[in-house]
């Protein structure tokens, strides 16, 4: 990882992709990770982590299944939330946002589980910068 301070900014303006999660650098064994999201991801689960959200632009919904049901949070811009580890969740963009993820690295964007991944969300561990 580079040595040099990151611009967000910078960042985000470097790629178009939705739902396709570009690391932007690391924290002990986590990748900080920036994305552009908008539509609805897929339902999933990450058995063995937790999942921090924190939205930068936009809003951001999070469909969250349980014991007790569902329930959806919603997260307007500057909002931080953690999805719990085993819980099935599904983040849904109404409007274009661009949000940053704190996940172990080498943690797919699709989970341990899910449903079909649909075109436009890319499974991945993360991108690099360019």
């Amino acid at each position: 990882m580079s040595q040099e301070p990151v611009s967000l900014a910078s960042a985000l303006e470097s790629f178009t992709e939705q739902w396709s999660p570009r690391i932007v650098t690391a924290v002990n064994d986590y990748d900080v990770r920036v994305a552009k999201v908008e539509g609805e991801h897929v339902w999933h689960v990450h058995d063995h982590t937790d999942e921090f959200f924190l939205v930068l632009d936009g809003e951001l919904h999070i469909a969250l299944r349980g014991p007790d049901g569902e329930r959806t949070v919603v997260l307007p811009k500057g909002s931080v939330f953690t999805v719990p580890r085993g819980t099935e969740h599904k983040p849904y963009a109404p409007v274009p946002a661009a949000i940053l993820l704190l996940e172990p690295t080498g943690t797919s964007t699709v989970g341990d589980r899910h449903d079909e991944v649909p075109a436009h969300v890319d499974a991945t561990t993360g991108h690099a910068l360019t």
